[in-house]
């Protein structure tokens, strides 16, 4: 396979022997394994598939022997190679048996095995594959609180082909795991055994497949055995993905390894939803959060539009799908609310709310409104348009009528039952907003971003009917957009400490904290002009900038801990949104310096940005740390470097007034730079960035340039 992102210099380096493989992801399935890729029931391994663990043991011995790594290489996102050795027995100096396993995770998993003998003579062996589902809940093994409850899983034979089931029923929910084999084998409870002898220079191979049936109706398995991987349903979906993608050249290898990166883990971040053939969303992250989030989706979708406006479109009509409609406290369904997240297994409804779809989230919504703005500037059709504006404009209603608790124009939240999130923002940990002292901020809270959030859905929204030439809607949504930004400019900026407040608490009074949220606030544009310069000295400030990044807290603050989820970590889809904050306000040397700190970051990684990593100084380690339960690949994370290169290029479309800006404001090491393929209303636009100028061409009939939007 050819990754879409062409680029110069040398390319990520693949994972070598003896290192752990990523997890591989295909839709709403994942699998953890070791090195050897066997899967241990002592750690958190495992085959998950609609939030439950569908395989807790998958083992491969060799004459009883565990094998050793040699090596271990993700091919794709959903598939890896393992190949091992059986180590050397007494009297023996090496080993003589070399095992290569070949799996393929979609909508079940395949495993071709293959043992090859090295040797001189013919080897006689037994050959155990270990096999065992316990249906554990996905939260239940992330946090290493699993409980056994056999009375719930039945394990049968299965006479054809040769294999075992296990069969899951609990809270009227059912699950079979059919696990086969292509060869003659001796079957027992939990174990496969084959009797083979290879002749010397020889191998012998068999192909292990593991299908589901869910609530009696079968899966159909991506990669049946006898069927070339390439033919499958996966790699077609990947190839199109790729082959759709923009082209970029450059010559910072950091750069491009970054992108193309992001264009493979964002095509196996996508969830395809069978009900509705073509209907895409992106999950949060692997391994733990492969679900449609509302935050993080829609947030990853804005990210995204320069590699695949129609991400947007899938993202937005999943959660219109999902949109709330009765009030439930519980679930903290309101409605017009966009959830929260969604979970499938059979505990979901043990957890959050109760029940499977929770809706704790103040920001998604007006996120859902400024992503219909646009996707709509990136070219989504009128009809389209016209089917979400319904929701659209039940989102706007929820913000008046249930985001705003007291009326006085500001967005708050506080959450309906002591079963959901205390904090309701993005950085939704419990301790997550504090004031400088560290003290917990009381609810109803205010968040400083969620109002930059609303005043640019108050905005998209007026350029909506506009163009569909509803005046007094655009009049309105303006005047509501200009009143939120001059109430937000009066009661969050802290004149004495020259910066925004990362939120109101219950009595109105500001939570002072210097955070990374202030970002937020500039990307949207809610922040007036003349206050901009001192919040960025503050936001840039060597409490705030770590040389890796910004972190989320300063480290001035009472609650600073670099090791901390939300109060002093770095996150890099919150510095790309920085970034792009810095540079609408003309900061340019200042997002320059964020935006080479981050692809500095990625190259410790591999090229593979995490959700997060510890806010420690540069100068206190020669690397990032990284956070130890971060996702990865996780969805905004690995949007992060394209968002970068679209704030650093400037491109702002208003494809439906036939309009594209282009304003390039891109470090000089990165030029030149072209970037082919752009999905800006055709198939063959390009874009080069040179040091003396740009040209932008392939631009379809009545689409032309200019130098400022004027709708």
């Amino acid at each position: 396979m050819t990754d879409a992102w062409s680029f110069t210099g040398a390319p990520p380096a693949i994972v070598g022997a003896a290192t752990a493989t990523p997890p591989l992801v295909e839709g709403s399935m994942f699998c953890v394994a070791t090195t050897t890729g066997d899967i241990l029931q002592d750690g958190p391994n495992g085959l998950f598939f609609r939030d439950l663990r569908s395989l807790s043991r998958w083992e491969l011995l060799v004459d009883g022997h565990r094998l050793q790594a040699v090596s271990a290489e993700q091919v794709a996102p959903n598939s890896a190679t393992y190949i091992c050795r059986v180590p050397p027995q007494p009297g023996q100096a090496d080993s003589n048996l070399l095992v290569v396993r070949r799996r393929y995770v979609g909508d079940g998993m395949r495993e071709d095995i293959v043992v090859y003998n090295l040797g001189r003579e013919t080897a006689g062996c037994t050959i155990s594959l270990l096999v065992d589902a316990d249906f554990a809940d996905l939260f239940e093994v992330k946090e290493n609180r699993v409980i056994s409850h056999p009375e719930r899983v039945t394990q049968l034979p299965a006479p054809d082909p040769p294999g075992v089931v296990f069969v899951y029923q609990w809270l009227g929910h059912g699950r079979d795991v059919l696990v086969t084999c292509d060869q003659p084998l001796t079957r027992v409870p939990g174990m496969f055994t084959f009797s083979v002898a290879i002749p010397p220079r020889e191998h012998w191979q068999t192909c292990a497949q593991v299908r589901f049936v869910v609530d009696g109706e079968p899966v159909p398995a991506a990669y049946p055995c006898g069927q070339h991987p390439d033919f499958s349903g996966p790699a077609r979906r990947t190839k199109e993905w790729t082959e759709r993608a923009p082209l970029i050249t450059t010559p910072h290898a950091g750069l491009a390894a970054a992108l193309q990166m992001s264009q493979r883990d964002l095509g196996s971040l996508r969830i395809h939803d069978p009900q509705r053939p073509g209907r895409e969303v992106v999950a949060a992250g692997a391994p733990w959060f492969m679900t449609p989030f509302g935050r993080d989706s829609l947030l990853t979708a804005w990210m995204a539009l320069p590699l695949d406006p129609t991400l947007a479109l899938g993202t937005l009509e999943t959660l219109a799908t999902h949109q709330g409609r009765v009030v439930d406290p519980l679930t903290e369904e309101e409605p017009g609310r966009i959830l929260h997240e969604m979970r499938f297994g059979a505990q979901a409804g043990l957890a959050l709310g109760g029940g499977n779809v929770y809706y704790g989230s103040v920001d998604a919504t007006p996120l859902f409104v400024m992503l219909v703005g646009e996707a709509f500037a990136w070219g989504m059709g009128v009809d389209d348009l016209g089917a979400l504006l319904p929701a659209a404009d039940a989102a706007l209603a929820w913000i008046e009528q249930y985001g705003d608790r007291d009326g006085d124009g500001f967005v708050e939240y506080q959450r309906a039952t002591n079963r959901g999130l205390a904090n309701q923002g993005w950085k939704d940990s419990g301790d997550g907003i504090t004031d400088a002292r560290g003290r917990l901020a009381v609810p109803p809270i205010a968040l400083c971003e969620v109002q930059g959030y609303t005043y640019a859905a108050y905005l998209a929204r007026a350029r909506i009917a506009r163009h569909l030439g509803d005046m007094p809607a655009h009049t309105r949504w303006t005047e509501r957009a200009t009143t939120l930004k001059r109430a937000f400019n009066d009661a969050f900026w802290m004149p004495d400490r020259g910066y925004f407040a990362l939120a109101l608490d219950r009595d109105k009074k500001p939570v002072d904290s210097l955070a990374s949220n202030i970002g937020h606030c500039l990307w949207t544009g809610i922040v007036d002009d003349a206050k901009a310069a001192s919040a960025v000295a503050h936001l840039l400030s060597p409490q705030m900038f770590s040389g890796w990044g910004l972190r989320t807290l300063a480290s001035s603050m009472g609650a600073f801990n670099p090791l901390s989820y939300h109060n002093g970590s770095v996150w890099p889809h919150d510095n790309a949104i920085a970034v792009a904050g810095l540079l609408r306000y003309g900061f340019v040397a200042e997002a320059h310096r964020v935006a080479r700190a981050i692809l500095e970051a990625a190259a410790a990684f591999g090229w593979r940005l995490p959700e997060l990593w510890c806010g420690f100084n540069r100068s206190d380690f020669k690397a990032p740390l990284p956070y130890p339960t971060a996702c990865s690949p996780q969805a905004w994370a690995a949007a992060t470097p394209i968002f970068l290169l679209r704030s650093l290029l400037g491109i702002n479309p208003w494809l439906p007034g036939g309009q594209v800006a282009v304003r390039p404001r891109v470090p000089q090491e990165f030029l030149p730079l072209t970037v082919e393929r752009l999905p800006l209303g055709g198939d063959n636009v390009r874009l080069v960035v040179k040091h003396d100028g740009h040209s932008l061409d392939g631009l379809p009939e009545g689409v032309s340039e200019t130098a400022a939007l004027d709708a």
